[in-house]
């Protein structure tokens, strides 16, 4: 008889306790939010996105921002926690493909998300798993706190795809968030005008 790999109730042969595998996948669909607040709150005052800069090494004032912090308590470290954890059960589940490339945390979320019975059923460190998702949830709520915030929904992207067609994927937003990217089709809004005219052209019952 199998026990739990976190709490050692029995579970008839699985790996993880009912419980516990639905904590997993609920963390697996909050962290790529959770982590994009990170992203906000290393984002010193007075400095737009993507400008954060370091002072290591130079003289003057430090950076605002913990150092160490933002080392290790970024998007692009947990992306590649979950990358690792992504190879590792895809190689015991289809040894024969070869590793698949590195991938966005919130790909490599759903990925694990969408193998989660799987990985409950057959995966023995399925434990090992949980408990590394649990503790980088853990690191992004001492940043930005708990709860978790929750994204605002501003409507459906209105940018027009390759194909020449709007694209329509859901455009949301977490508080304070003020340059947006479409998560399917990648066009960012960043500007004032841009998310006026985003939501100018919602259809009307979501205007």
């Amino acid at each position: 008889m199998t026990a739990c790999e976190l709490c050692g109730e029995e579970t008839a042969g699985r790996y993880l306790c009912e419980r516990h595998a639905v904590q997993l996948a609920k963390r697996l669909e909050e962290l790529p939010k959770l982590y994009d607040e990170v992203g906000q709150c290393l984002v010193p005052r007075g400095h737009g996105f993507g400008e954060i800069v370091t002072t290591r090494g130079a003289a003057g004032p430090r950076s605002p921002i913990n150092e160490d912090v933002l080392d290790t308590v970024n998007m692009a470290r947990a992306a590649e926690v979950l990358q690792l954890w992504r190879v590792d059960v895809q190689r015991e589940r289809w040894p024969q493909h070869t590793p698949p490339p590195p991938a966005s945390l919130d790909a490599n979320c759903r990925w694990l998300a969408m193998e989660l019975e799987w990985i409950v059923d057959h995966y023995p460190a399925a434990g090992d798993l949980a408990r590394e998702v649990g503790e980088l949830e853990v690191q992004a709520r001492t940043i930005v706190g708990d709860p978790a915030p929750r994204p605002q929904r501003l409507g459906t992207c209105v940018a027009i795809t390759a194909e020449g067609v709007v694209c329509g994927a859901v455009i949301s937003r977490l508080p304070g968030q003020t340059r947006l990217t479409c998560r399917w089709c990648s066009y960012t809004y960043e500007s004032e005008q841009d998310l006026l005219l985003l939501l100018h052209f919602q259809p009307g019952e979501a205007a």
